[in-house]
């Protein structure tokens, strides 16, 4: 043990190990899915900022391990980005420095049981304040929080039904921090075993309280996925695949078939002929079929990403403009600062421009659907806003045709299953080049996927449910429990603070005489 602390004495050894611990999360997400390592992930990079000689070198031990989570999960935009993916992992992993102080501040040197106590409430409310804070769009987005490893296992499908991803993720960090505290504090074993028999406990509350969904109506609704079609043409290309697949559709009883993200690359309104051939397809098939169109609109300026559904007139006038673009994909954030990124990668040479508002559209003959486009599937508020606003069933569109043999595709298709989880409410992840894949209304997986290899028309029998999840109800409210209890900390610390500061309030000593003594003459 000895010989291990002398050897991270080095600063940038030791900032290494800090990486490497912090990256060891992200092999519970896809594709490893190696969902369980999760309850033990943390605890190397926690052992080690306990051990920080100062506050300050936690606060960095934080900074590197979340340097090397970031990294670890977004290693895939590399190829799109160059350099600057380094850079945004930095920058994003500058938001566990906090974290790692935090964990010393409970954890470091000999902490007694109220102070372990005390780490298995703070520490996971601080990570859940880092997740908040990057789930901003304008930083990437919750891609990657802790608890969405969980995606396949029941019971923390039915937790995220009541707290969303976030209690999932609170809960995995606290029992990290009950199992670093076996391994290294044999004093506090009673507060640590504490710890894990409530996560128990609330897991188990969970599993036997929580409403389970209502199944009933059933609707059949198809997915199209082309595969990869590159190079000149492409999206004539695309669009003859997308309407080959379709064709083989006919007679088969689909209440909606869904094509992917920028299934269309044409306007609509200027493309009639494909307008025309949309709504032959769906003459021919006896459903509704939602694409959409990435191109520049022919009513106003700029390019949109919109799902449109077409029926056997023509568009029916539902459209949803994509509202969450993704920085440096879709967007670059503050242009004239970062404009260089398109120099270095392949960030958007011109922005696209944002809708305004979430729509729920009615489909003629079938289910009422909530459409999101690409990584809005990543926030939880947008499916529980559209499962709020009576949409039967969640759907996204999607494109992860740039990072095809990467694990994005497989990360990507996983959301679904915490957002009908979280929701209620069946959810759709209909993509161009895979991974495409259904979830019923409990997070359970329906039919196959459609892999990265798969060029198809898959037809899905799905199940509606109604009622409304806890999560639904009452939405975000484990973050904002988090909040409440740093700011709680904080206040007990700062209340100590000042009482130190003040020094101990002792009586001044007499003389025999009475008179007190001044110390110092």
């Amino acid at each position: 043990m000895n010989h291990i602390g002398h050897h991270l004495a080095s600063p940038w050894r030791r900032s290494l190990a800090a990486a490497l611990a912090g990256a060891l999360p992200v092999l519970a997400f896809p594709a490893p899915n190696l969902w369980w390592i999760a309850y033990v992930a943390l605890v190397p990079w926690l052992l080690l900022i306990r051990t920080a000689p100062t506050g300050r070198r936690a606060a960095f031990d934080g900074w590197w391990g979340g340097f090397g989570f970031m990294l670890a999960m977004h290693h895939w935009l590399l190829p799109s980005l160059h350099v600057f993916t380094f850079v945004i992992a930095a920058l994003l992993g500058a938001l566990w420095a906090p974290w790692g102080w935090l964990v010393r501040r409970t954890l470091g040197g000999v902490p007694s049981g109220g102070r372990v106590a005390a780490a298995l409430l703070v520490v996971p409310s601080g990570w859940l304040a880092v997740e908040l804070v990057r789930s901003w769009q304008g930083l990437g987005g919750p891609w990657g929080v802790l608890g969405a490893s969980q995606w396949q296992v029941e019971a923390a499908l039915r937790l995220a039904s009541v707290g969303g991803v976030w209690l999932t993720g609170f809960l995995i960090v606290a029992l990290n921090v009950a199992v670093a505290v076996l391994v290294a504090v044999r004093r506090a074993r009673v507060p640590a075993v504490a710890g894990l028999a409530a996560v128990a406990a609330a897991t188990s509350a969970a599993w036997v309280w929580s409403p389970r969904p209502d199944p009933g109506d059933r609707t059949r609704i198809a997915l199209v996925q082309p595969g990869v079609v590159a190079g000149r043409d492409s999206a004539d290309r695309r669009f003859d695949r997308e309407e080959q697949l379709t064709r083989e559709l006919a007679g088969r009883d689909v209440d909606l078939v869904v094509w992917g993200e920028s299934s269309v690359g044409f306007d609509l309104g200027d493309r009639l002929d494909l307008a025309r051939r949309l709504a032959a397809l769906s003459r021919e098939t006896g459903a509704e079929i939602l694409v959409n169109v990435d191109a520049r609109r022919s009513d106003q300026p700029g390019i949109y990403k919109s799902s449109v559904l077409v029926g056997p007139d023509g568009p029916t006038g539902d459209r949803y403009d994509k509202m969450r673009l993704v920085p440096f994909g879709e967007y670059i954030p503050a242009r004239s600062l970062l404009g260089w990124a398109t120099s270095v990668g392949k960030a958007a040479g011109e922005d696209r421009r944002q809708g305004t508002e979430q729509v729920v559209m009615d489909v003629a003959g079938g289910p009422r659907i909530g459409p999101m486009v690409c990584f809005e599937s990543a926030f939880p508020d947008m499916s529980r806003h559209l499962a709020q606003d009576g949409a039967d069933v969640l759907l996204a569109q999607s494109s992860t045709s740039t990072f095809q043999h990467s694990w994005a595709p497989e990360q990507h298709a996983s959301l679904a299953a915490l957002r009908a989880a979280e929701t209620g409410r069946p959810m759709v992840h209909a993509t161009l080049t895979g991974v495409s894949a259904v979830y019923g209304p409990d997070g359970g997986r329906i039919g196959p996927w459609l892999g990265t290899d798969a060029s198809a028309a898959q037809v899905y029998e799905v199940p509606l449910a109604h009622g409304t999840t806890p999560y639904v109800r009452f939405g975000d409210w484990p973050p904002q429990g988090a909040l409440l209890v740093l700011a709680v900390y904080g206040a007990v610390g700062l209340a100590r603070f000042r009482r130190g500061a003040r020094g101990p309030l002792v009586p001044p000593v007499r003389t025999v005489h009475g008179s007190p003594m001044r110390h110092g003459r």
